[in-house]
């Protein structure tokens, strides 16, 4: 089993989706990494920062899940990282209300000493000049460095970004990101032009109509579990994120063949994450309940024809 370091953030969230809405909740990147990773018992570490008003509660629930917090700082006189956005009626697009960077602004990443020789890092959703100084952190090149991105970094930091782009393994982004990143609209020549970039695997996520997964020449589609409804989308990607490096973690096998298995874990927990608001449904999962899933997602996707 190799260990895992995540980075992202760990945050407060408000979230509004037409099933309700809530006040300040968990939320951040490495948080529902964290969660949806702990639920394969590898040895991960969240590095990420949180203010004096971040409830040790919270900082326990990610202890308890097997996450090492050593390196979140928590700046005493800082506040928290906050997120608060609606969502429309189609649970597909939303509007951020307000963005509050805090003690993020000023956040300098510090990879525990015990995990610096971790053999897989997964870059949760950061500016890039940060994801780019965990790397520069390890003491060995990880044997799968996973990043995950968005358009605002293309839009402020293309350059830095472009950069670190060029020092990691696996790329997961949706499908807007990557038309945005290669100016591509065919999603199969977008990933042709990533890899180039410098990422051998790309990952390419396309909410509920699944997920692609890219190497070379090679191409795996998982289809997302259809649903009877979804309560709120807020961490689906990130949660997908956890699950693929956390799968591939435990089982230390980075092939392709081994990818698409990742790739199904990670639109499982995604699965359970939007069925109630925040981290709720995530901090409850059972073995039994991801289990008996992954049977759907193989009834979904099995069939058998004759080819004449």
């Amino acid at each position: 089993m190799s260990k895992l370091v995540i980075v992202g953030t760990v945050a407060f969230d408000a979230i509004e989706t037409p099933f309700g809405k809530t006040d300040k909740i968990l939320g951040g990147a490495a948080t529902y990494i964290g969660l949806s990773a702990s639920n394969f018992n590898v040895d991960s570490a969240a590095v990420s920062v949180v203010g004096g008003d971040f409830p040790q509660e919270y900082l326990d629930l990610l202890k308890n899940r097997n996450v090492d917090i050593e390196g979140i700082e928590v700046v005493k006189d800082g506040k928290t990282f906050f997120w608060s956005g609606k969502y429309h009626n189609d649970m597909n697009s939303r509007d951020t209300l307000a963005t509050e960077l805090n003690v993020l602004e000023h956040f300098n990443p510090v990879v525990p000493e015990n995990y610096k020789d971790a053999e897989v890092v997964m870059l949760g959703n950061l500016h890039p000049l940060v994801q780019q100084g965990v790397l520069n952190q390890m003491t060995k090149k990880p044997k799968l460095a996973i990043l995950d991105t968005m358009n605002f970094w293309m839009d402020i930091a293309l350059d830095d970004l472009l950069s670190v782009i060029k020092n990691v393994d696996v790329i997961t982004i949706n499908d807007e990101e990557a038309r945005q990143l290669t100016g591509e609209y065919s999603l199969v020549v977008a990933a042709k032009k990533i890899h180039e970039m410098g990422p051998k695997f790309v990952v390419i996520k396309k909410g509920e109509h699944g997920a692609l997964l890219f190497h070379d020449d090679q191409v795996f589609y998982a289809p997302a579990l259809p649903l009877k409804e979804v309560f709120d989308p807020t961490g689906a990607g990130d949660t997908f994120a956890g699950g693929f490096a956390g799968y591939l973690a435990k089982t230390d096998d980075f092939s392709f063949e081994n990818m698409k298995t990742a790739v199904i874990y990670g639109s499982t927990l995604a699965s359970f994450c939007v069925e109630k608001f925040g981290t709720e449904r995530m901090q409850n999962i059972t073995d039994k309940e991801i289990y008996k899933r992954l049977e759907q997602f193989k009834t979904l996707t099995q069939f058998d024809i004759e080819l004449s």
